[in-house]
């Protein structure tokens, strides 16, 4: 039977990652602190009041070195500790001075990249790709057909889930549109396919490209997706280990 295998946040759109063993969700909301926040670059007019795209931030599709960035973030301090192999950690309010972390991160963003520049919090849910509050979800089953058809294994960081489930058959996920899943106490319902983008060819470890999965996808499968969005229907727990059912 598929289960929960792994748990995601992503306190700072594109600025890392933090495992979780245990999550509660609420109807209508994102993976609590699940991309709160965004860095805007300087050509952004992004303020936070309202969902905006993507390319109004600063992301590892433009600036693959910040895939190398890990987080830990501490809820009750709202502090959050960022840290990168070529750089020293860095600690800090995400909601204060954040001068310190723009030229932190800076060294991270390519020259001909729009140049980071300030951070937004999101002030009605978490800043997902998804234009609503959504909560990805992936397969470590497609996981391993997809590192095959690239011929190397692929990190399930590379791809900025949520919530990753085993024990699926590979892309089975695809058939859940418009389906219920139950996983604890908590049901999502699946809304749509995740297109990817360049993000998933750096390597989590080194933010350096390394394998070229896009391409991957549309010779083996004829697209670019990988995982689903779904949307929090009935709030409650899950943790690592709980299993799936298809309502």
């Amino acid at each position: 039977m598929a289960h929960v295998a792994e748990l995601w946040r992503h306190p700072i759109k594109a600025h890392g990652c933090e495992a979780l063993t245990t999550v509660d969700l609420q109807a209508g909301q994102t993976v609590p602190w699940d991309r709160t926040w965004a860095v805007a670059h300087e050509a952004s007019k992004a303020d936070g009041s309202d969902w905006t795209h993507c390319s109004n931030f600063s992301r590892g599709a433009k600036a693959p070195k910040l895939m190398a960035v890990q987080s830990s973030f501490d809820e009750k301090t709202n502090r959050i500790t960022l840290s990168h192999p070529d750089l020293a950690p860095i600690t800090f309010d995400p909601d204060g001075d954040t001068d310190a972390f723009v030229a932190w991160s800076a060294q991270l963003i390519p020259d001909n990249r729009a140049a980071s520049k300030y951070i937004v919090r999101a002030q009605k849910h978490g800043m997902t790709d998804a234009p609503f509050p959504s909560i990805s979800i992936l397969s470590k089953n497609s996981l391993e057909v997809l590192s095959q058809r690239v011929g190397q294994p692929l990190s399930t960081k590379r791809f900025r889930g949520n919530i990753w489930l085993e024990g699926l058959q590979p892309w089975e996920e695809f058939d859940w549109i418009d389906k219920t899943l139950r996983i604890g106490r908590a049901e999502l319902k699946i809304i749509d396919r995740n297109t990817r983008c360049l993000a998933t060819h750096a390597d989590p470890e080194t933010g350096e490209r390394d394998a070229d999965v896009l391409d991957a996808l549309d010779r083996g499968w004829g697209h670019n997706d990988f995982g689903v969005y779904a949307k929090v229907t009935l709030s409650g727990r899950i943790s690592l280990g709980d299993t799936v059912e298809i309502a």
